[in-house]
């Protein structure tokens, strides 16, 4: 029964929960507001699988809003188990339910965490599953927003009594840190996709910058990551990972809520795995993602999903292929 529930189509889902957060949203305040507004939209997963850091999916959402909330990210692979075309393949379904959050600390200053419980599918051509779930690995990042202000007009008394008017343009720079909270097993680095994880067991650092531009209820934004991987206890590291990702969105307003759709292009590079200092080979690779969603904003709740397709991918000599991931999330405005 469980494999036949993750089976379901991401197609199927994504359009039912379009269709649900379109007609169920009856909030009575007023939307939030689209001058709050932005974009960076990564999800904790990394080189085939969810073992390790952020790669193309989120630290936040559309709504520039700080929140607490779940997530539910699903990612479908087939990964090749011989050197040959014809050769049998592997589905690997991967389920990661994620507790995460954005808290102020001061003015520009912010925080985002991530907690995924991680329950990963691996079926084989011969009838026979492999699986393995448990707590994934904690994510914590601290941001600094460095927000662009228009400059005064000699001539033109400021009538303004809330200070400085805001330019559309917008930094922000971040820094952080993966914790080896999930397990990693060394025995299931043998397979053809060894991110068939919970964890890396490693302590990784994270390094981010981002730009986002607002002109009333048009956004666009980008966002570079960098992930700096450590080796864990069995000397096994996951190799560094470049993410980016450029997205633009438009939001509608209605009486109680805002309606936002978005379309964009994310991407990861990765290096290789390295094991007792040695590089291992065919464990590098790249994608490039296409993705359009939805996000749904009230004054108190925010209601969104993602859905990605690749482009083009060289992961792990070409032996596995990323089919999709869908993600969806429900947040309380803080």
């Amino acid at each position: 029964m469980m494999r036949d529930f993750l089976n379901i189509k991401p197609k199927v889902i994504f359009g039912c929960l379009v269709l649900w957060i379109t007609f169920s949203v009856q909030a009575k305040e007023n939307p939030l507001p689209f001058g709050h507004i932005h974009l960076y939209n990564f999800d904790d997963c990394d080189l085939c699988g969810c073992s390790t850091s952020s790669g193309s999916f989120g630290f936040g959402t559309l709504s520039n809003a700080n929140f607490l909330g779940v997530r539910y990210i699903y990612q479908e692979y087939e990964s090749r188990n011989g050197i040959f075309v014809n050769s049998p393949t592997i589905d690997e379904k991967f389920n990661t339910y994620q507790v995460w959050g954005q808290i102020p600390v001061y003015k520009s200053f912010y925080v985002t965490a991530s907690v995924p419980y991680q329950d990963l599918h691996r079926y084989y051509h011969d009838g026979t599953e492999e699986h393995i779930k448990g707590l994934g690995d904690i994510t914590v990042i601290g941001w600094y927003k460095w927000q662009f202000y228009k400059k005064k007009q000699a001539d033109k008394v400021d009538m303004n009594m809330d200070g400085p008017e805001k330019s559309p343009h917008a930094l922000q720079f971040g820094i952080g840190v993966k914790l080896p909270t999930g397990e990693f097993e060394e025995e299931l680095t043998d397979r053809i996709n060894p991110g068939f994880q919970v964890g890396t067991g490693s302590f990784d650092g994270i390094f981010s910058v981002g730009y986002n531009l607002s002109i009333k209820r048009f956004g666009a934004n980008t966002l570079a990551t960098y992930y700096l991987k450590g080796e864990n206890k069995n000397d096994y590291k996951f190799g560094n990972q470049f993410s980016y990702s450029l997205s633009t969105f438009y939001a509608f307003p209605f009486e109680t809520f805002n309606f936002m759709p978005f379309v964009g292009l994310s991407g990861d590079v990765y290096d290789s795995i390295e094991q007792y200092g040695e590089t291992l080979p065919e464990t590098d690779g790249s994608i490039l993602n296409s993705s359009f969603g939805v996000e749904v904003a009230t004054k108190r709740f925010i209601v969104g999903a993602n859905y990605t397709l690749p482009l083009s991918q060289n992961l792990f000599g070409e032996n596995v292929e990323l089919k999709n991931r869908l993600s969806v999330y429900l947040n309380f405005a803080l």
